[in-house]
């Protein structure tokens, strides 16, 4: 089977995380993607050296595309880009606002001269607005939308582990650009797509924020716990490890009750009789479970409330991750060796595509573009 996207080319003037995440699926789902890199390269090639003395986000956010390394301020290579965006299906660009404008591809501009044309536009904040031209990067527009100030523990905000505000970005766009080329299929037109990270990431900030604006306040920061719901947490086993318990109603508070716990009268104990008295007497309800957890090593523990049907997972560290048994992995190619990566998470049809060294796709494309 070909794959859904072949046959569409996609120019993409990306750099760091947020476009690169977007045209890498773009280009798992079969789509042609030429990556345009500055001759020093995308900045994002030096964040680290950990797959194989190579970039981690550059190895995993790039399989599939060519590297075309062009300085758009030298004529000829600006002529380049606009012979391929001139035979694009998508553009995609993230530098900052104004800055696709001021040398020669503004997205508007592009779509004027060509109708069928998909342009995405991947900002920090957008291209207006008071905050258009802040600086914008994931730990920065995880403090500015408040999701830094209710993650992590009570003592002190904390920037959520990935970087969760460039890939919301990126997914958004994705999903923009998909739906703007079955509206192409239908009209014949394309499309200007705009995409902040800060609005992305606002809105996923729904629940906090209607808290605020219509109960009074936003949800306190409680680590591993749940702001509205109880037992929600993580409690030590025997053994030392950690063990997370999600109970989200009475049936399973019941069982969990009788089966794990073993106090089946604990379910009709006025303080924990329905899920506002638990999350009221948190301290007590958890001081109980922790107390019967302590006793049994994790896997035990684990078998328990699985046969239980209590919702549960370990709270692994990544080296446990590495070794889950659910997880699954793609071999990449890449200039220094294979690396396997997390497979994305509706699968990928045939190969993951190779990692491009830097430009080493400009040549060949300069010839197949020629004038």
């Amino acid at each position: 089977m070909t794959r859904p996207l072949e046959g569409l080319l996609v120019v993409s003037l990306e750099q760091a995380v947020a476009a690169p995440f977007c045209s890498c699926r773009l280009a798992d789902a079969g789509a042609r993607v030429i990556k345009i890199e500055r001759p020093e390269g995308d900045f994002a090639r030096g964040y680290d050296r950990a797959a194989r003395g190579q970039s981690s986000y550059f190895v995993w956010l790039n399989r599939g595309k060519e590297s075309v390394a062009l300085d758009i301020k030298r004529p000829e290579d600006k002529a380049l880009l606009e012979r391929l965006v001139a035979r694009a299906d998508v553009f995609i660009q993230n530098l900052a606002p104004g800055a696709a404008a001021r040398a020669g591809f503004d997205p508007e501009a592009l779509r004027a001269r060509h109708p069928r044309l998909i342009a995405c536009s991947i900002s920090g904040y957008g291209e207006t607005g008071p905050y258009r031209d802040m600086k914008a990067y994931d730990l920065l527009i995880q403090a500015e939308t408040g999701l830094a100030e209710i993650t992590g523990p009570p003592e002190a905000p904390g920037r959520v582990g990935v970087s969760v505000s460039d890939l919301l970005a990126g997914l958004n766009a994705y999903a923009g650009i998909l739906e703007a080329l079955y509206r192409r299929e239908r009209s014949g037109e394309g499309a200007h797509i705009r995409i902040s990270l800060f609005g992305a990431t606002a809105e996923w900030m729904a629940v906090p924020l209607l808290h605020h604006d219509y109960g009074g306040r936003a949800p306190a920061r409680v680590g591993l716990a749940h702001p509205s719901i109880a037992p929600y947490g993580a409690f030590t086993c025997a053994d030392g490890k950690k063990i997370v318990i999600s109970i989200q109603n009475e049936r399973e508070w019941v069982r969990l009750c009788a089966e794990v716990l073993g106090r089946p009268e604990l379910a009709t104990d006025p303080r924990f009789s329905d899920n506002n008295r638990r999350v009221a007497n948190r301290p007590a309800l958890d001081g109980l479970v922790a107390e019967v957890f302590a006793r049994e090593a994790r896997e035990a523990l684990a078998a328990k409330l699985f046969a239980a049907g209590i919702a549960f997972g370990r709270l692994n560290s990544v080296a446990d991750f590495s070794e889950h048994p659910h997880l699954a992995r793609v071999d990449v190619e890449t200039p220094e060796g294979v690396v396997a990566v997390p497979a994305p998470p509706g699968g990928l049809e045939g190969e993951a595509g190779r990692v491009p060294a830097l430009g080493e796709h400009t040549e060949a494309v300069r010839r197949e573009f020629a004038p």
